[in-house]
């Protein structure tokens, strides 16, 4: 009898500890580069923020672990013949977390407030392609003008000023995600505190005290829970960015948004493949002048290119946060396959070294006659270093080099007021993942943004074809076709695809590089 006492007690032990391993709280410690200035999803400007929102809420659509736009709410959308008129499908599943089903109206609701000029939101002109947005948020109109309307509780519509084949992608932004009105009009501006907020994404907000973490727990509303492993996410403001490292190595962070680039070659050297640097969605290049006598010329432009070592700079100089650039428009973005890459890619750079210096001779530069240009950067260590390594590359071609920089106002006013300049440095990094956001600049009648004063009739009307081409994929076509002018004429020469950086624990699964270094928790996992 005691032998068989002992067993059941053994056996009980045992699945009472079974029982408290199943149970056992998954929690993600999680470190964001700064604390949220606000927690309301309108008046966020962000990528810190963001990430704190996309967890707490869901759009009409969302993102999946690729950084890639998938159904949110909407498990549907049609789209009119002429591309104006959106009509979303709601999941008759949607929830907020206190239980209340996620409406049409609410989103009717958010996209007013968001527009409402007196909510003061940073980032409304994102949705202006809505009719009437922009006349709403400037005051000329009334909100309820907004073309937004709630067919019935699970039928959305909203229509466009214009066809815009890219505006599904506009509304996987932060300045998408819907507010609960019913909390909005209890609690005022305090609708953002942990006792007042209700969410309707993945996780909902438990704690948060300033400078130090906000607690996210996972929302068992939301309509795909049951594939949420995560229980809960903290997210902890590590500006500092070796403090960060060190809490990393020290297994007080999962992830870590960003890292000391000073340590670059330690981080490789003792993290391995726990350090991520994977191609952004940004490119960092060199603006010519087109109005320049010797600049006019494509060949001149073509040698400057073709001799510039992109891998040297990406990697000596900026440490391997960079990625080279043979395209404008980054690798990976959405709507658009493979970019339009120089010819020359694949080519050796002694091959290229040569063929540049034939070009340039062909156009009567050489030691002999040099070519004499100043290249332009604001002040920044690495933007001196690059262009002084560029130098250096153009010299055995017979291109001599001055060099001036200024402030970065300075700098981008003298730009954008078409200033006198040879060559100057500039960066974009894109609002949404779609190749438009990058060719635009470089249309004729963008003065803001063509820097090079590029005047290609052809382009232009390749662009002007592609904002009225609803089909995406002969949108695509028509946008390579215009990237292809670009690389052949080089209104800006692109040097480097800008990097993003993570530190991510060998424990964390789920966590994709992608070009808009998106990383919902919703999607990840972790293994002690």
């Amino acid at each position: 009898m005691f032998k068989s006492m002992r067993v059941t007690a053994l056996a009980a032990a045992l699945m009472a500890a079974t029982s408290l391993t199943a149970m056992a709280e998954v929690v993600y410690h999680r470190g964001n580069t700064g604390d949220p200035e606000t927690l309301d999803q309108h008046k966020t400007s962000t990528v810190y923020e963001a990430h704190i929102l996309r967890d707490l809420y869901e759009g009409l659509v969302s993102y999946n672990a690729k950084g890639e736009v998938i159904p949110g709410v909407a498990e549907s959308w049609a789209v009119s013949d002429d591309g104006t008129v959106y009509t979303f499908t709601l999941r008759e599943n949607a929830k907020w977390s206190n239980g209340d089903p996620v409406t049409a109206g609410d989103f009717v609701y958010s996209l007013r407030r968001i527009m409402n000029p007196e909510t003061g939101a940073k980032y409304a002109n994102i949705l202006y392609p809505i009719k009437n947005a922009e006349a709403v948020n400037t005051g000329d109109m009334a909100s309820e003008e907004l073309a937004v309307k709630a067919i019935d509780d699970r039928t959305l519509e909203i229509a466009l000023e214009a066809p815009t084949p890219y505006f599904i992608d506009l509304l996987g932004h932060q300045t998408g995600l819907p507010v609960h009105p019913a909390t909005v009009d209890a609690h005022g501006s305090d609708f953002v505190k942990p006792e007042n907020i209700v969410t309707n994404g993945p996780f909902t907000l438990a704690e948060f005290t300033p400078n130090a973490q906000l607690k996210a727990t996972k929302n068992p509303h939301f309509h795909d829970a049951a594939n949420v492993q995560i229980d809960t996410v903290i997210f902890y403001p590590t500006e500092d960015r070796g403090a960060a490292l060190r809490r990393f190595q020290a297994g007080e962070l999962h992830t870590y948004n960003d890292a000391p680039t000073e340590q670059v070659a330690f981080m490789k050297e003792e993290l391995g493949d726990q350090f991520r640097v994977a191609p952004y969605l940004g490119n960092y290049y060199y603006a010519l002048n087109h109005e320049d006598e010797a600049l006019s010329n494509p060949d001149v432009r073509r040698a400057l290119s073709m001799a510039i070592d992109r891998e040297f700079l990406a990697e000596e100089i900026w440490g391997s946060v960079m990625v080279p650039a043979y395209s404008f428009v980054p690798p990976g973005i959405g709507n658009y396959g493979e970019p339009a890459y120089a010819e020359y890619k694949d080519m050796s750079l002694i091959d290229r070294e040569d063929k540049a210096i034939e070009l340039l001779d062909s156009a009567g530069y050489s030691q002999d006659n040099p070519l004499k240009l100043e290249i332009r950067y604001n002040t920044s260590e690495n933007h001196k270093n690059t262009a002084v390594a560029i130098a250096d590359m153009w010299k055995p071609l017979g291109v001599e080099i001055s060099m001036l920089n200024t402030d970065v106002a300075t700098h981008y006013a003298h730009l954008r007021d078409r200033g006198d300049f040879d060559v100057a440095r500039a960066g974009w990094i894109g609002d949404y993942s779609d190749p438009q956001n990058f060719l635009f600049m470089v249309e004729s009648d963008n003065d803001g943004f063509n820097y090079a004063r590029y005047n290609n009739p052809e382009y232009d009307a390749l662009m002007d074809e592609a904002a009225q081409t609803v089909d995406l994929e002969k949108r695509a076509q028509i946008l390579q076709q215009a990237e292809a002018l670009f690389m052949r004429d080089l209104p800006f020469i692109p040097l480097m695809y800008y990097g993003s950086m993570n530190l991510v624990s060998d424990k964390v699964s789920g966590f994709e590089d992608n070009l808009q270094n998106i990383h919902p928790t919703r999607w990840m996992s972790i293994s002690e």
